[in-house]
């Protein structure tokens, strides 16, 4: 009897479906769980009177990037599920990430000036990298290539 190697593959393949399936729905509970704690906290802070203040609005701001991430995740998660291209969507949640700490970018989180400065620096070569890459990945076709 001869060694199928493909055989011996199809379970862990078919097990892995699976669990990227269940991240999927699990990322699915997370994001319900995320929009209730966002609602809530509107709430609060409208309650609260502080809805003009910066600092609460721009965390308010930063719960609404984590729940964009969550689904670039979970589009991520299915669209490898269902066998198709995944690198765009790992673009734009790499450019929603990367927006975010770039929201909630503050001084004081930071040594000095100088690494301030350097982080400041890393964070727009990143945005810059990640959305050239995105538009490349649209404008650019090259015979013979896999869609991406």
């Amino acid at each position: 009897m001869e060694f199928d190697l493909d055989d011996a593959a199809d379970p862990a393949a078919r097990a892995m479906e699976w669990l990227v399936l269940g991240a999927a729905y699990f990322l699915l509970l997370l994001f319900l769980i995320g929009v209730f704690d966002l609602f809530v906290s509107l709430y609060r802070l409208l309650a609260a009177g502080d809805f003009t203040d910066p600092v609460e609005v721009v965390g308010l701001l930063d719960s609404v990037l984590l729940l964009l991430i969550i689904v670039e995740v979970h589009r991520t998660l299915v669209a490898y599920a269902r066998g198709q291209p995944v690198l765009r969507i790992v673009v734009s949640a790499a450019i929603i990430a990367v927006s975010r700490r770039v929201i909630s970018f503050r001084l004081e989180d930071y040594g000095g000036g100088n690494e301030a400065l350097l982080a400041a620096a890393a964070l727009g070569v990143l945005v810059i990298t990640l959305t050239v890459g995105y538009f490349l990945l649209d404008r650019v076709s090259v015979p013979g290539r896999l869609e991406l």
